[in-house]
């Protein structure tokens, strides 16, 4: 109790927020920030978001006072349990995140520590300029975590670690001083040895330390050879002694893992923006020994980077609803492929590099084949390459890929003999491995794939980092590149840099943090590496009954426990993508696809309750979920949240039972209906402000969002008024959803229209609603009977002749995703077949586009500018380009791709009075902006109900669906 109190008092005097007590709102935050990207978990006492300096004061005093430790985090992509603690985890990704300063003269920035890599380079951009070090996770990496790390990233070999690069640090020390790290002349350096400061004691104590010739002796000794660019091990005393190097305190802090100081600001060096073009030479080789060879031979023309991708990469873009596309360049079967990254002022010249390095590889008879990639399809490949992480992760069973032995580093001539060594110690130990990313660098990161549910999986996690560090001592090598020691190596550090090295590491964190007060037990101190692992609970698991099929991802389970924790999901506006909008609009991480991924595997894992489902933490993590699909396809391990949140709710109300809202929305078919069939005064009580006002006040609606009108006549009465064309094309079948029928009658009309003028019988066939509004509130069950009556009525008429087609996207696309695991076993093939063959309008235009039924001549020459807002269920099932394609057919209309993720709206979501205020954040973030800011005479087009809505209420503008667009331009 004195505890719970001790932090109401420290909460009280924040401005930024504390999270501290076992309610379900705060320990819903602490489940989220209790793992990272590592194998690691543990629950952390409080959870800190500071808003100031003084904050993150007021935070070391209190853990100081208390005995605690604070840890410093910023993604939380970490892969050695950085920050994964039992203490005071103080995240400053949401708060400091502002570029402070730019000089475009001298080529520095000045920013805080939760600017994100990617985001400060496109504001550089303009300037010419670029921060060098990109990591893998660079859409969301952060510099106090790049500078936690030392990150790297592939292109390291020309543009150096982010310690290469960072000028100087504002941090705070134990004391709450704020004090300065940068490059010091002599007069400087011997000015801080004298300071009676907590500084001065500081750099009096490590200067003992550093110039003692017995240290500096050991230090030469121990540490890696210093032809390893990427030489991460334990802290960066090897700097330090380096005589000809002006002596910078930010050589110490990068690579510390926020054990020394908390940083508050960091000046980075900045680089010219690289030559514009460059190609990629992908050779492909038949064997990983033959592959680190070429990578030798590649390193001696200088190229930008060189990256391997290995077998099991490769094959699992193969299918993935994402990845698949990024195959293009594969030739064969190649068990290891070769990134090879030529840049120039010229293409003739980048070209060259390339050929001539193809010319040296083929004379020693190194590889078999050497696609060159050039344009925009060069970032398809490297997409191939920085999600390695991720894709593996696709893995079925127990035994998956783990983060151990993948930043140990050697010199990459070392590099075959190394790899020979570590594939016959894994043979030994039983286990396959992926082998991918840094080989230019030196740097492979291979993952064993272990099973850590089992005991015997923990002993051979242990033997295998055990045997490893035996063969980085035989090459000279550094445990540690990029990814840090954090509590997974630390363990080993004495053993790779000697006994003596480590007590002089463990005088360095003595020196700057006697209480344990930065991130205590990580790189030296640290708790054993195989404990507090993510499974230790695993006695617990059983097979849990759902009403979806997840069968095909093993279990709900095991597609939770698919996310990886790289983060993906934590992109922002300025990076593009759908995933995840609730967490671009609050920057919270309880509102990222990774914490409603690792909720749902803790409660599923440890839960003591007959329903697993049943706990508020799971309804609070999953409230924000707009269920968009984005991390369906944009996750590379394709954790699909929106299935599991559907799934979770039915489980909750069969505890709880659903609010009136969600039997109201759910149920919105049958409201509609009967609406239309009194339209007039439907219509009349939804837009009179008072009647309406009430409405929305007893549903739960917020009192500014606008309620959809409906039709004067459904669009299958109409369509039966017509009469049928005669001598037709082909047949189609017209799918008419809840929301075409009743609310956007027109639409479905002018549909209707566009293809009978094109030649096409229309008939809609017997069908019922599609069951999108039940999923989307997590009425499963009925979500299942409906997907059953909906495929046998259809299963008989829709072939590749004759296509069901839809034209609101979140309708017609549940027959290609939950139907395929809502309907019963007997029906699945059935499903399968009408999944394969329903169709999006715009894509089944374009396709006869393509077979030349459909001519441009049929069109206005008319000119049109068109901006296009892609509804979510399009991006995620890659659909946008079709209608992208389909716009762009009239000869002179221009159509232009809103960089835009979800619209906010997500169905009911932007209805919802509590919602109201985030969904309209994530429209503002890029949707809304672009609308205002394009000119009256562009038309918007936007395929979503839902999309079209918020435009109209968040602008006051018209949008239209793309066949309207069209079949305006149609010569009639």
């Amino acid at each position: 109790m004195k505890e719970i109190q001790l932090f109401e008092k420290l909460a009280a005097s924040l401005q930024g927020d504390l999270f501290f007590d076992k309610s379900a709102a705060h320990h819903t935050v602490r489940l989220a920030y209790s793992t990272d990207a590592s194998v690691y978990q543990e629950l952390p006492i409080a959870v800190a978001i500071p808003k100031s300096i003084a904050d993150i004061k007021s935070l070391l005093s209190f853990a100081k006072e208390q005995q605690l430790t604070v840890v410093p985090r910023t993604a939380g992509t970490s892969l050695a349990g950085q920050v994964v603690s039992a203490g005071i985890i103080m995240d400053v990704s949401k708060h400091f995140n502002q570029i402070l300063e730019l000089n475009v003269e001298e080529k520095w920035v000045r920013v805080q520590p939760g600017v994100i890599r990617d985001d400060l380079n496109n504001y550089l951009k303009a300037f010419g300029l670029m921060f060098g070090p990109e990591t893998s996770t660079a859409s969301r990496a952060m510099v106090g975590g790049m500078i936690g790390n030392n990150s790297s990233g592939l292109h390291s070999i020309v543009w150096g670690d982010t310690r290469e690069n960072l000028i100087a640090a504002q941090v705070l020390l134990d004391d709450n001083s704020e004090v300065e790290f940068t490059t010091l002349s002599q007069e400087a350096y011997f000015k801080k040895l004298i300071q009676k400061d907590r500084e001065g004691v500081i750099y009096r104590q490590l200067n003992a330390l550093i110039t003692s010739p017995k240290n500096k002796a050991a230090i030469a000794a121990g540490y890696p050879k210093q032809s390893i660019t990427r030489r991460n091990t334990g802290y960066a005393l090897d700097y330090l002694i380096e005589e000809e190097r002006p002596f910078n305190m930010c050589n110490l802090l990068a690579g510390s893992e926020g054990t020394l100081a908390v940083i508050t600001e960091a000046k980075l060096k900045l680089l010219p923006l690289p030559p514009k073009e460059l190609g990629l030479l992908c050779v492909h080789f038949e064997d990983m020994i033959s592959c680190m060879h070429g990578n030798v031979v590649a390193l001696a023309h200088q190229p930008e980077a060189s990256e391997l991708v290995d077998k099991y990469i490769l094959d699992f873009t193969d299918g993935h609803p994402t990845y698949q596309y990024n195959r293009f360049f594969i030739e064969g079967d190649p068990q290891a492929l070769l990134i090879i990254e030529f840049r120039g002022d010229t293409a003739a010249e980048v070209a060259a590099k390339a050929a001539a390095l193809r010319a040296d590889l083929e004379s020693q008879q190194l590889g078999y084949a050497y696609p060159y990639i050039t344009g925009p399809q060069t970032n398809l490949v490297w997409d191939v390459r920085k999600a390695g992480l991720g894709l593996i992760r696709n893995l079925p069973g127990d035994s998956q890929p783990v983060n151990l032995i993948e930043d140990c580093a050697v010199s990459p001539e070392d590099l075959p003999a190394y790899v020979a060594d570590i594939q016959q110690m894994l043979k030994e130990e039983g286990v396959h491995a992926s082998y991918y990313a840094h080989a230019g660098a030196g740097e492979l990161h291979i993952e064993p794939f272990v099973n850590l549910k089992t005991e015997a999986g923990k002993k051979t996690f242990r033997s295998i980092l055990e045997r490893t560090t035996d063969l980085v001592i035989k090459y000279n090598g550094s445990l540690s590149g990029e990814h840090g020691d954090g509590r997974l190596r630390g363990e080993f550090i004495g053993k790779v840099l000697g006994e003596e090295v480590y007590t002089l590491l463990e005088e360095v964190k003595q020196i700057f943090d006697p209480q344990g007060v930065f991130n205590a037990n990580k790189i030296v101190n640290t708790p054993p590496m195989d404990t507090a692992l993510r499974y230790d609970n695993n006695q617990n698991r059983t097979d849990i009954k759902t009403y979806f099929d997840f069968s095909k991802d093993e279990s709900i389970l095991r597609l939770a426990e698919k996310c990886s924790g790289s983060g993906d999901c934590r992109k922002t506006e300025i990076t593009g993508g759908t995933m995840c909008p609730s967490f671009m609009a609050t920057r919270d991480e309880k509102d990222t696809t990774r914490a409603r991924a690792n909720m749902l595997r803790q409660f599923l894992t440890n839960s003591t309750k007959t329903n697993r489902f049943d706990h508020e933490e799971l309804k609070e993590v999953m409230d924000l979920c707009l269920s968009c699909k984005g991390c369906k396809t944009e996750c590379p391990s394709s954790v699909d949240v929106a299935k599991m949140k559907a799934e979770f709710l039915q489980h909750y109300y069969d505890a709880h039972g659903a609010s009136f809202r969600a039997h109201v929305i759910a149920n919105f078919t049958y409201s509609q209906q009967l609406g239309s069939f009194v339209a007039p005064l439907y219509n009349f009580i939804v837009k009179n402000s008072i009647l309406s006002g009430i409405v929305k006040k007893t549903i739960g609606f917020a009192p500014s969002r606008s309620l959809p009108t409906v039709a004067g006549t459904t669009l299958s009465a109409w369509v039966k008024k017509q009469k049928p064309l005669v001598a037709a094309r082909r047949r189609v079948y017209l799918f008419s959803d809840e929301f075409t029928e009743y609310n956007d009658a027109e639409i479905g009309m002018t549909a209707y229209k566009l293809l009978t003028a094109l030649g096409y019988e229309v008939i809609i066939p017997k069908h019922i609603q599609s069951g999108r509004t039940y999923l989307s509130k997590g009425f499963v069950k009925e979500a299942k009977k409906i997907a059953n009556k909906n495929i046998n009525f259809l299963k008989d008429l829709i072939t590749a002749e004759t296509p069901l087609l839809g034209i609101e996207p979140s309708g017609i696309i549940t027959f290609r995703d939950e139907y395929l695991s809502l309907v019963e076993a007997d029906l699945f093939s059935a499903a399968q077949r009408v999944a394969k063959h329903a169709l999006m309008i715009d894509e089944f235009l374009v396709s006869e586009i393509k077979a030349g039924h459909i001519k441009q001549a049929q069109f206005t020459q008319e000119a049109k500018n068109i901006k296009l807002h892609g509804h979510c269920y399009q991006k995620a099932f890659h659909l946008v380009q079709a209608t992208e394609t389909l716009l762009s057919f009239p000869e002179n209309f221009q159509v232009e791709v809103i960089p835009s993720g979800c619209c906010g709206m997500a169905g009911s979501f932007g209805y919802e009075k509590e919602h109201f205020d985030v969904s309209m954040k994530v429209a503002e973030l890029v949707l809304l902006p672009a609308v205002r800011a394009a000119a009256p005479s562009t038309l918007i087009a936007a395929a979503g109900t839902s999309c079209r809505h918020q435009i109209k209420d968040g602008v006051g503008r018209k949008s239209y669906h793309p066949v309207e667009i069209l079949y305006d331009a149609l010569i009639k």
